[in-house]
C-alpha cells in the first residue's frame, strides 16, 4: 500500500489510561491509529465512526509472533508507522524481600521485554525511511524509587537506560525517541491494572504497608488528567525543538528536581572518595 499523508500512530495498551486517551485524540484529529490491546473487544468502542482511519488488533506484547504480525498488518493497511507508542505496562506492589519470582518476571516481560519486542519490529522500516518517532512510557518511578514498588521501578529504570541509548543509535537515521515520565494520573495503574503480594512481615508495615494502602486508597483521585497528559505527548512529538524526556504533571516535575538535588548532595558528599579512586597522575 502507498504511504498515507496523515500520520500513523501505533499504540500498545489501549484498553485503559493513556493508551485509550491517546488513541481517541489521534482519531479525532483525523489521523490514523493502530489501536491494540490484549483483548480487542475492550477497544472497539474507541474506533466507532473512525473505521477508515483505524485498525484494531489484539496484541500481547510479550508474544513476538503477535507483535510481528501486528506491525506487518499495520504497515500493509496504512503503508507506514510514523509514531510508535509503547504504553503497555502495569504495576506490582510488594516488598523486595517478598517479591514472587513469577510475578517479577511477568512484569519485566511486559514492561521491558514487550517494549523491546515492538521496537525491534517497528524500527527497520523507520530506519529505512529515515523518519519516525518512538514514544516509550517510563514513569517518575523511572527516575526515583519508593517503597513497595521496587520491581516496577526496576522495569522503568531499564526502560530509561534503553531509551537513552536508543535515542543516540537512531538519531543519525532521523528517528526520534521520547521518554514519557508521568507522576500520579487518574488511570487504572494502581487499581485493576496492578498486581500485588501483600507483606506478611510486620517489619515492613510502616514502609511497604503504608505506601501500598495509600496508593490503593488514592486510586481514582490522582491529580493527573490522562486527556491533558495525552495532549502534551502529542505536542511533544510534533515539537520542532525535540527533547528526550517529558515529565507529566506537577508531582513528577517537582519530584524530578528533588531527585537532582539529592544526587548532587550525594555526589558532592563523597567527592574526595570518588576522585581518589583513580591512579595518581604521576603514576598513570
Amino acid at each position: 500500500m502507498e504511504k498515507t499523508n496523515n500520520p500513523v500512530w501505533f499504540i500498545t495498551g489501549c484498553s485503559t489510561g493513556f493508551g485509550r486517551e491517546l488513541a481517541k485524540l489521534i482519531l479525532k484529529r483525523g489521523w490514523n491509529a493502530v489501536v491494540t490491546a490484549r483483548n480487542a473487544d475492550q477497544v472497539k468502542d474507541i474506533v466507532e465512526g473512525y473505521e477508515n482511519t483505524s485498525l484494531v488488533i489484539a496484541l500481547d506484547v510479550t508474544k513476538k509472533d503477535q507483535v510481528k504480525a501486528a506491525v506487518t498488518k499495520a504497515q500493509e493497511t496504512f503503508g507506514q508507522i510514523d509514531v510508535l507508542v509503547n504504553n503497555a505496562g502495569y504495576g506490582y506492589f510488594t516488598s523486595i524481600e517478598e517479591g514472587e519470582e513469577d510475578k517479577i518476571r511477568a512484569q519485566f516481560e511486559t514492561n521491558f521485554f514487550g517494549l523491546v519486542n515492538v521496537i525491534q519490529a517497528v524500527l527497520p522500516a523507520m530506519r529505512e525511511s529515515k523518519s519516525g518517532h518512538i514514544v516509550n512510557f517510563s514513569s517518575i518511578g523511572g527516575l526515583m524509587a519508593f517503597t513497595s514498588t521496587g520491581y516496577y521501578h526496576a522495569t522503568k529504570f531499564a526502560v530509561e537506560g534503553l531509551s537513552e541509548s536508543l535515542s543516540k543509535e537512531v538519531a543519525p537515521f532521523g528517528v526520534k525517541v521520547l521518554i514519557v515520565e508521568p507522576g500520579p494520573f487518574r488511570t487504572d495503574w494502581s487499581g485493576r491494572s496492578t498486581s500485588d503480594t501483600h507483606s506478611k512481615i510486620p517489619a515492613y508495615d510502616e514502609t511497604v504497608g503504608v505506601r501500598m494502602k495509600a496508593a490503593k486508597d488514592n486510586s481514582g483521585k490522582q491529580i493527573g488528567d490522562p486527556v491533558r497528559g495525552s495532549e502534551a505527548i502529542i505536542k511533544a512529538v510534533e515539537a520542532k525543538d525535540h527533547q528526550l524526556r517529558l515529565l507529566l504533571g506537577k508531582p513528577a516535575f517537582d519530584l524530578a528536581f528533588k531527585k537532582i538535588d539529592e544526587l548532587k548532595e550525594n555526589f558532592n558528599a563523597w567527592k574526595d572518595l570518588s576522585l581518589g579512586a583513580d591512579f595518581p597522575e604521576n603514576e598513570a
